[in-house]
């Protein structure tokens, strides 16, 4: 059975982690499909470095869950050819700081094939990685660097807040024919929620409105759509209903849902942890002053996090961090605008 659609609530009656919902959908997709395999830095006896690849390995074998050296040029590399020859890779970067590493690979190789053979050449490459702050993993261990994979034509990311969508968007991405990335975070490997067994597809470029209101439109993903609905929440009880929005997908954007929810609220918050300055929002941020510019009561709300490297500390990467205490706060007054 396969499905589109947004989680059905309780439908499954089965409450799994991030992880294991991660883990499951990649088993299912190379159950059905030969053609994928995976291969990245520990993702075979190991299990990955957070566990999301656990078990594959023992049951698909290690030609099919590949412990490569550690090489992220090579590592995407050997997914770009595997992937323009005919098979599925999915292919692992532990962290998302390292895909620095790799990006003459991922740009002007897996991002521009397609375009380059006239559209003749198909790349079903998946490139999997772990991002965000909150772990004290340090500067070089602890970043949110989608606003540059986002920039870059020939890309899909993905960037899923849930159990369901970690599951969904993974299938998605591996039966699309172009090169996709999908962005775990770290903090959510841990958080349940209701997934399915069966498969199923979160489509690609579809936002999703997890919490209606009619006052402000926040505008979220990943970790910050749990900050974002903790501050809505709170807002409720003084009389201001936020809709948060999940983007999902952040590359195509879905900018009809934001749009269409800007026209109702006239007011809109883009929230994300990444760095601020350059950061995502300022695209959302920008077409929505195109498209929505006279709808609008008050300027739009960018929040991120600080122009600095992330902390060491834990005491300061939990200030660092956007949270639903400071996200509350400019909400509030935007709503005041």
């Amino acid at each position: 059975m396969t499905a589109t659609a947004d989680a059905p609530v309780g439908a499954s009656g089965r409450s799994i982690a991030y992880g294991a919902a991660f883990a499951e959908g990649l088993a299912q997709m190379m159950e059905a499909d030969p053609n994928v395999f995976v291969a990245g830095e520990d993702v075979g006896r190991a299990g990955g470095v957070f566990g999301s690849f656990r078990g594959l390995n023992e049951r698909f074998g290690d030609m099919r869950v590949v412990d490569t050296p550690i090489s992220e040029q090579a590592i995407v590399g050997l997914g770009t050819g595997a992937a323009v020859s005919g098979l599925r890779p999915v292919v692992d970067l532990m962290f998302m700081d390292f895909i620095l590493v790799a990006m003459d690979q991922i740009v002007n190789q897996a991002a521009k094939l397609k375009y380059m053979f006239g559209g003749k050449a198909t790349l079903p490459l998946t490139i999997t990685t772990s991002a965000g702050a909150g772990l004290s993993a340090a500067a070089q261990h602890s970043q949110s660097l989608e606003a540059m994979l986002c920039h870059i034509p020939g890309l899909k990311v993905v960037m899923p807040s849930n159990p369901y969508d970690a599951k969904g968007l993974l299938i998605s991405c591996i039966r699309d024919d172009n090169p996709t990335v999908f962005v775990k975070h770290k903090r959510l490997l841990g958080l349940r929620g209701d997934v399915p067994t069966d498969v199923y597809e979160v489509p690609l470029g579809s936002a999703s409105i997890v919490r209606p209101g009619d006052d402000v439109t926040v505008v979220t993903y990943g970790r910050m759509v749990h900050e974002s609905t903790a501050a809505a929440d709170a807002l409720a009880a003084e009389g201001i209903e936020c809709e948060v929005i999940d983007l999902r997908t952040l590359q195509p954007l879905d900018m009809d849902t934001v749009i269409e929810s800007a026209h109702r609220t006239n007011r809109v918050a883009v929230v994300h942890e990444a760095v601020r300055f350059g950061g995502l929002g300022g695209e959302i941020a920008s077409q929505i002053a195109e498209h929505a510019f006279d709808y609008l009561d008050a300027p739009i709300e960018r929040i991120g996090a600080p122009f600095s490297p992330v902390p060491f500390s834990p005491v300061l990467e939990k200030e660092w961090v956007p949270n639903a205490e400071m996200i509350g706060e400019r909400i509030r007054a935007l709503a005041a605008a």
